[in-house]
């Protein structure tokens, strides 16, 4: 897959294509995906998805900060994993809100990036204030020569599977769905950083995370099986989110890991983590004892939902 930014260089003329900001490269856009890869394929052209390096409600308003299931670098890795040519970087500015769908149309579509066939999601609008709809776009592109296709929609069984419906999932803690959703395990990655020591006083030694995505959704409170990625190695571990009702009730949540068969200084260093399995949520405990009593019981979970997973060193990719 090619990364085109239209800052730097034009794109080939005539590809097929879709639009959106596609956060989390979920099945949906997956199965939209497919049908621009399809259509391009049979017309023998190029296929490209246009999607905008920062979201658009956060051009508008710099105070905004929309809740993601993904950055743009794990966006683009994630959009090469398709069967797609080419990603399309296209900058949202203020001066492209005012645009009407016609304007967006020949002077986006046509004009700067010259596309030949647009897919349209079946519930996506575009165009200032999202006025119009699939009909006029259909008379839009005609009149400059785009030809408009409404994609079909994607169900999984009952479940309709959009961005926000993952968000949902993950403030749930439904980790298992949130990841079947996505097609791939949900992560968030962070500096480890100075903790109040706790963990390893009464067995159970973390590392504890300083977000670097402060946009990441972070899934509800609660215990989870989870992989950690440091360097080019995976290892097995469980994660806690909450703020220790048991040892301080601290005001604000903290994030951290207990990696199992792992005693290496991690301090300042990133790593990623890779949620699995929901285990349980947040409890308060009648003191440290049976906290640690159910730590053990949380790591026997642990590894019983992690069985499968290679927590080998794994080659470079």
């Amino acid at each position: 897959m090619k990364v085109i930014n239209l800052k730097e260089e034009s794109p080939q003329k005539g590809m097929v294509a879709t639009l959106g900001f596609f956060d989390g490269v979920h099945l949906g856009h997956r199965h939209l995906i497919k049908q621009v890869v399809s259509e391009a394929k049979r017309i023998g052209q190029e296929s490209a998805v246009i999607t905008f390096p920062i979201h658009p409600r956060k051009v508008l308003d710099k105070d905004y900060q929309p809740p993601l299931l993904c950055g743009l670098d794990e966006k683009v890795t994630q959009l090469a994993t398709t069967e797609i040519d080419n990603c399309i970087m296209l900058d949202f500015t203020r001066d492209i809100s005012q645009l009407s769908a016609k304007d967006f149309i020949q002077q986006i579509l046509k004009d700067k990036i010259g596309i030949k066939t647009l897919f349209v999601g079946y519930d996506h609008r575009f165009g200032k204030n999202r006025e119009e709809e699939f009909e006029d776009y259909c008379k839009y592109g005609a009149e400059v020569g785009i030809n408009m296709i409404k994609a079909t929609a994607f169900q999984f069984g009952k479940e309709t599977v959009s961005s926000s419906q993952i968000r949902y999932l993950l403030a749930q803690g439904d980790i298992s769905l949130a990841n079947t959703f996505l097609s791939y395990n949900y992560t968030i990655t962070g500096k480890i950083v100075e903790g109040y020591q706790v963990g390893r006083r009464i067995g159970f030694p973390t590392a504890n995370i300083k977000i670097w995505e402060r946009y990441k959704v972070i899934p509800t409170d609660g215990v989870y099986a989870v992989r950690v990625h440091i360097e080019n190695s995976i290892h097995e571990g469980m994660l806690y989110i909450g703020n220790r009702p048991t040892l301080h009730d601290d005001y604000q949540t903290s994030v951290e890991v207990n990696i199992f068969d792992f005693d290496e200084d991690l301090y300042n260093k990133t790593l990623t983590v890779e949620f699995v399995s929901f285990v349980r949520p947040d409890i308060k405990f009648n003191g440290v004892e049976p906290l640690i009593a159910q730590i053990n019981k949380d790591k026997i979970k642990v590894r019983e939902k992690l069985k499968g997973y290679d927590t080998k060193r794994e080659k470079d990719s």
